[in-house]
């Protein structure tokens, strides 16, 4: 029994601390709540005086034919009170609404920012389909709980509140003690059913993500499902998460019925005493008719915003856990920070150091040991090797996805660590071994290389890069929209865009990983034409596998497990016979 007493302060300091999070954005708007908060109390105050007029107007009635007279003046402030209740309540809505949706833009645009702030370690292990999912269920908890708990908890004790201070003042005790051991009674009820159902709910949840997550994977990599025949095995691993979100939806749902059925009996028994002890002092003349119908009217307006107590509590406490899971996220550590000093970097021309560099992904496999070169301004560094040797990781360390364990990374002998990461990324461009492209044009593919570059320079860019004959014989030209991933395009077709996105980035220092693997043969050598002309006067990573495409490098490294096994030029590293002279053998044996 310890672990759960001591669980539940530490779930509800939980709690406190996610409510705590919107305490801001409400007092962006501090105007709006007071008077949404003042609209709410006269809706409410509206709302109790009904059944105080509605007593009036009966008992006007309950006279003699001869003494009977219209109560003209009692029905229409009848009317006007129950159309205030209902404006009230609307203008309320309608000034709080900004608050709500500015919290919820607010708080997803700042958890969408330290999403691209985290580290390429974070991103590699997440899972999209559940990300996405906590983000989503987390602005809608903020928007529910932002209403019901203002809304619908805090007016429900007020009127309470009301109904028992009147009844208490005007009438007999015994009718406050029936309407408040009945609510209490009632509100138990909910609470403890509604915890028990929570799980439900949970299981449901829990389903819902993982089934998103794995219909998000398995669509995003629909040629391999394709390319092995696994359709069916896809649908059946969809469908197993399904079941089990069908069986909890199922439980919550009967659970549901007799919970409704449970406070209905409740109410009922309630209502009925006090119809009892009404009527009969009605009988014996201490209370009118109206009276009567005032007590009945209190407690059936009291049972309506009680009716959604249980899916309100649940919803509040579900909206706190979304909430919470999507604010978990703003508690991931960015691996790599800035530091509080740190200059913006000045690099043209630019010279790269790699000094003593040893660096790991995990603390028990290490990828790099004891790397050392530098890479001269305006010259062309080559990094070659076999698949696992190291060479893109040179690359990542570069951009500082990941900061070395020893050693250090100079660009113009200023530490990576001591410049802004943004000024950093901005003087490197990159043509990646696998191009991604984003599901728009191919025009906003390219412009993201420099997204307030003008139409022309964009074409540019696209002629430089061989792609924009190819653009042009499309129907929609530069709109033609890619596809998810760019997937509408070959290889090759997504690799010249890569390569015309870089081009218009214009950077100091360019890194070409494999930048024509996905080439033929014909577009392969006009493309290192290319990539030669623009990486003239630049100072250049080349990291490749195919040894033809770097003979003219200004140096060559080659990678082995790590480690830089040899480095020279083309013609001295065929000269010294070694695994160079090796490989580029086998390579012109296949070719």
């Amino acid at each position: 029994m310890r672990p759960t007493r001591l669980e539940k302060p530490a779930q509800t300091h939980s709690h406190l601390r996610t409510i705590a999070t919107l305490l801001p954005y409400l007092w962006e708007f501090k105007v709006r709540v007071i008077l949404a908060l003042s609209l709410l109390i006269l809706a409410k105050l509206a709302n109790v005086s009904v059944p105080l007029v509605l007593k009036e107007i009966v008992d006007a009635l309950d006279q003699s034919p001869t003494e009977l007279v219209l109560p003209f003046f009692l029905l229409i402030g009848y009317g006007a009170l129950r159309f205030c209740s209902t404006l009230f309540g609307e203008l309320r809505d309608a000034i709080f609404a900004k608050v709500t949706q500015r919290a919820i833009r607010r708080a997803t645009s700042k958890v969408f920012a330290h999403l691209h702030s985290l580290s390429l370690r974070f991103h590699l292990e997440r899972q999209t389909g559940g990300v996405s999912r906590d983000i989503e269920r987390g602005s809608r908890g903020i928007s529910f709980l932002l209403n019901f708990m203002l809304f619908n908890i805090l007016p429900t004790l007020l009127e309470i509140g009301l109904v028992l201070a009147i009844l208490i003042h005007q009438y007999d005790i015994r009718f406050a003690i029936i309407i408040f051991f009945t609510l209490l009674a009632y509100i138990a009820l909910t609470l403890i059913v509604t915890e028990w159902r929570m799980i439900f709910r949970r299981t449901m949840n829990n389903m819902d993500s993982k089934a998103n997550t794995q219909a998000i994977d398995s669509l995003l990599n629909y040629e391999t499902v394709k390319y092995f025949g696994n359709e069916t095995w896809e649908a059946q691993r969809y469908d197993e998460h399904l079941q089990a979100w069908e069986k909890a939806a199922v439980r919550n749902q009967t659970s549901l019925a007799t919970l409704n059925s449970a406070q209905s009996a409740i109410i009922a028994v309630g209502v009925t005493l006090l119809m009892l002890l009404a009527a009969q002092q009605v009988i014996n003349g201490i209370i009118t008719l109206g009276d009567l119908v005032l007590i009945n009217a209190f407690m059936l307006q009291l049972y309506l915003p009680l009716h959604f107590l249980g899916f309100v509590y649940r919803e509040i406490k579900h909206s706190l856990a979304d909430m919470e899971r999507m604010f978990t996220l703003l508690d991931e550590n960015r691996e790599i920070q800035d530091k509080s000093d740190a200059q913006p970097l000045i690099a043209q021309p630019a010279t790269i150091r790699f000094e003593q560099v040893d660096f790991s992904y995990e603390t028990n496999r290490q990828i790099l040991f004891g790397i050392d070169f530098t890479v001269p301004a305006g010259q062309n560094i080559a990094v070659v090797g076999q698949s696992g040797s190291g060479k893109s990781t040179l690359a990542r360390l570069l951009f500082r996805f990941y900061d070395v364990q020893s050693g250090a990374i100079r660009i113009n002998n200023h530490d990576i660590r001591d410049i802004t990461q943004h000024s950093l990324r901005m003087a490197i461009g990159i043509v990646p071994q696998d191009t991604v492209l984003f599901n728009e044009s191919i025009y906003y593919n390219i412009a993201y290389g420099h997204p307030d570059a003008t139409a022309e320079a964009v074409y540019a860019a696209a002629k430089s890069a061989h792609i924009h004959d190819f653009i042009e014989s499309l129907p929609h030209r530069y709109e033609t929209i890619v596809g998810e991933r760019g997937l509408k395009l070959s290889g090759g077709e997504k690799q010249r865009i890569a390569i015309a996105r870089t081009i218009l980035k214009n950077p100091a220092i360019l890194i070409f990983d494999e930048a024509t693997s996905a080439l033929d043969s014909q577009s392969e050598k006009i493309i290192q034409a290319e990539l030669k002309r623009i990486a003239a006067h630049r100072t250049t990573l080349t990291i490749a596998h195919r040894l033809s495409t770097v003979t003219d490098a200004d140096q060559i490294l080659v990678m082995e497990r790590g480690r830089i096994i040899e480095h020279g030029t083309h013609a001295e590293l065929l000269d010294s016979k070694g695994a160079y002279a090796h490989m580029w053998k086998l390579q012109q044996q296949e070719d």
